[in-house]
């Protein structure tokens, strides 16, 4: 089904305007936005997934400029730019044969370097040219420091530190480094400071940036190398790192030293191999659906969010919800911003980030969740030593609103002038104060991805450790009714209704992950938790429900408090928390909560589409996933830059709910069972490939109104598997 996916690349016959008409490719940690401009210079933006800056911004690593010489063997001629997804390169031709110059732009799946390949039928000379914006240091003022969230209304003056350019004959080397950080002060400000001594500052003395080389090259004029001589092949190379080092010497020896051993792999073997690492991508998984408009429409958006999912899907840190390694310069509110801006900044929304993780289960992409799964894992000790100096006891418990290193963010803990009055365990933002439940949700996930991959080093390592920190927290954190049920108190319904008790994602996520983890394997689980675990769940108190219009429906929480956002809690028990759905109990409960829903939409974090389809509703999941994927941003050219929605562009919440949606259409899955077509539309033709739990793959062709495919692997679970018939809308 490979071949497929060319009916799907990107093709532009014409070049862009400016950053607006950028195009990404990328491996996994390091990606470009990459145009060719009206006078055909080529320009790409590079980002690094752990490009963390002293603030905490993850910023980009520098602009590059590549410019063929002379210009008239590039301006007036034919134009083509293709992004092969495929084999993950982006092709621009000049000219046709026999004036034709093809480039050849791919970042190495394997190793940390872009690779520019360009070639003539005649000799023709290229320079490749750094850009660096952030010459010198600057403060960031007024709205720009919204980029640095958590550090608005900082007694101290927030400031953008220069990088640093060395050149060299043959090269250039550029970097950042952080010659100071805001870790201390953050956990100072947040009661923490006895951990400095335990933890270890990740942003002090954090260099990232590269170095760019070519064949034959020279330099030119500071940060500009040159081709010696006109040639028919010229290859530029950037190598990239990120390291912590005592002094920038030792880092530039790190980097001329990975950059040697890189090029020691021939050319030709590291672009096989790096091909051959996006063949068994493609080959994991698949959904193509055809039929009407709105299916290729979908198709085409659920390819391309996969593709930049996997670009920047691993490296060191979880993907950012907020523009992920993609962002370029904006124009808001009438102020001009560069790329290193995004709303929201630096941390993590746990509510925003889970949603491109769950279409990582289905489609088999289980190394692209492990940074995600990492950064929680690597943070818990943190939340284990506040969670004890917080309130005395045991256990953890995640902020909503996290720096990668698992502390608040400054702001919304409160400075000094904002906390008069407040424990230390209590935030001055209300709006996250008690909105913990993401240790459900991450554990929810967790236990996913065992019941389909069967990891036990995973299972005991990271799931079960997760486990007993979010489910001891619950057990000890809260005192019990008259009933002796948990009464989950002071809390809130997500960020919308604030002082609450006994909020639905709680009870529901409770009630969702406790018999999970009762029936993992017995031989890795203490009887001593077991115990807990057995005991806790018989302590959960009942799902919230309330009557509208005379009709019992599920409630936001059990005492409902005041209200600040626009988001659905009660309809937590469909998605994430799976309680009610196709083929359950009580479906019609779950259902008329949908139809009551205050809050509606299918772009964003809006979740209506994947909730629809976990409840059948195929008429609405299909509409609104249409919808979604018909939402791009309509000053940017590439086709699945979404957004910027609730946060920044590309919207990663936007295309993994759309991802998500579009599976739970097509398949769901429960403990053993698997069931096919529950929310699916009849006229969609559909060819796929899933993943399930207990290692199994379903494989399918459906095709006007018969299935003609199907392949289960084993095969003997296909006992467990339950055919629904599409349906006519």
């Amino acid at each position: 089904m490979i071949a497929s996916l060319d009916y799907y690349n990107v093709i532009w016959d014409s070049p862009s305007q400016d950053h607006n008409g950028s195009m990404p490719i990328g491996n996994g940690d390091i990606g470009l936005n990459l145009w060719c401009q009206e006078d055909r210079d080529l320009v790409f933006y590079i980002g690094k997934t752990d490009a963390w800056s002293e603030n905490a911004r993850l910023l980009k690593l520098g602009r590059v400029r590549i410019q063929i010489s002379p210009k008239s063997f590039v301006n007036n001629c034919s134009f083509q730019q293709i992004l092969n997804l495929r084999q993950c390169e982006i092709i621009v031709r000049f000219g046709q044969h026999p004036t034709e110059i093809r480039i050849r732009i791919w970042v190495d799946a394997n190793q940390p370097v872009i690779r520019i390949e360009a070639d003539g039928d005649h000799p023709f000379d290229i320079q490749a040219h750094l850009e660096i914006w952030r010459n010198e240091d600057r403060l960031l003022e007024g709205n720009e420091i919204h980029s640095a969230y958590g550090l608005s209304g900082s007694p101290d003056s927030v400031v953008v530190h220069a990088d640093t350019a060395i050149v060299d004959q043959n090269k250039v080397i550029w970097y950042h480094r952080n010659r100071r950080s805001i870790w201390t002060e953050t956990l100072t400000l947040q009661g923490m400071g006895n951990w400095l001594d335990q933890g270890t500052d990740p942003l002090q003395d954090l260099t990232f940036g590269g170095l760019i080389q070519g064949e034959n090259f020279t330099n030119f004029d500071g940060t500009i190398l040159k081709s010696a001589t006109p040639q028919k092949h010229h290859l530029v190379s950037i190598h990239l790192l990120t390291a912590q080092t005592a002094t920038p010497k030792q880092w530039i020896s790190q980097l001329q030293q990975l950059s040697h051993l890189t090029n020691l792999i021939p050319l030709d073997q590291a672009r096989k191999t790096h091909q051959q690492w996006w063949t068994d991508f493609w080959n994991r998984s698949w959904i193509f659906a055809s039929g009407d408009e709105s299916a290729e429409t979908v198709t085409h958006g659920y390819i391309l969010q996969r593709f930049m999912t996997a670009c920047a899907g691993r490296g060191n840190s979880p993907i950012k919800f907020n523009g992920s390694i993609f962002t370029v310069d904006a124009h808001l509110d009438g102020r001009d911003y560069d790329a290193d801006y995004r709303n929201w900044g630096g941390p993590y929304w746990f509510q925003n980030t889970r949603l491109s993780y769950w279409p990582l289960l289905a489609s088999g992409d289980f190394d692209l969740l492990q940074p995600y799964f990492q950064m929680y894992i690597d943070a818990m000790p943190l939340a284990q030593a506040r969670t004890k100096q917080y309130f005395g006891h045991d256990g953890a418990f995640f902020p909503e609103t996290m720096y990668f290193w698992g502390s608040y963010t400054q702001d919304n803990y409160g400075w000094p002038n904002q906390r008069a009055g407040l424990p230390v365990h209590t935030t001055a933002n209300q709006y996250i104060r008690y909105e913990w439940q993401g240790g459900l949700e991450l554990l929810a996930q967790m236990l996913d991805y065992y019941a389909i991959a069967q990891d036990d080093g995973f299972l005991s390592l990271t799931l079960l450790p997760i486990a007993e920190a979010v489910t001891t927290f619950y057990d000890q954190h809260y005192p019990r009714s008259n009933k002796g049920e948990l009464r989950i108190e002071p809390a809130q319904a997500l960020e919308t209704y604030w002082d609450s008790v006994n909020p639905m994602p709680e009870i529901a996520g409770l009630r969702f992950v406790l018999p999970k983890l009762l029936v993992l394997p017995t031989d890795l689980i203490s009887h001593r938790l077991r115990d807990q675990w057995t005991r806790l769940l018989t302590e959960v108190p009942e799902l919230p429900t309330h009557q509208i219009d005379g009709q019992v429906v599920l409630s936001p929480a059990s005492e409902i408090g005041p209200k600040n956002n626009q988001e659905n809690p009660e309809l937590y028990a469909i998605f994430p928390y799976r309680l009610f759905g196709v083929n359950k109990p009580d479906i019609e409960l779950a259902r008329r909560a949908f139809t009551y829903r205050q809050h509606r939409g299918s772009y964003g974090w809006y979740q209506d589409d994947t909730q629809a389809a976990f409840l059948g509703e195929t008429d609405q999941a299909h509409n609104y996933i249409a919808s979604r994927f018909r939402q791009k941003h309509p000053q940017s050219r590439f086709p699945a830059f979404w957004g910027p929605n609730f946060d920044w562009l590309p919207d990663q919440t936007h295309g993994g709910n759309g991802m998500m949606a579009l599976q739970t259409m097509l398949m769901q899955t429960e403990d053993q069972k698997i069931i096919l077509f529950p929310a699916w539309p009849q006229n969609w033709n559909v060819t796929f490939k899933l993943h399930a739990p207990l290692n199994t793959t379903v494989e399918g062709i459906y095709n006007k109104g018969k299935l003609e495919h199907l392949s289960v692997t084993p095969e003997v679970r296909l006992e467990d598997l339950v055919q629904m018939s599409p349906e006519q809308l």
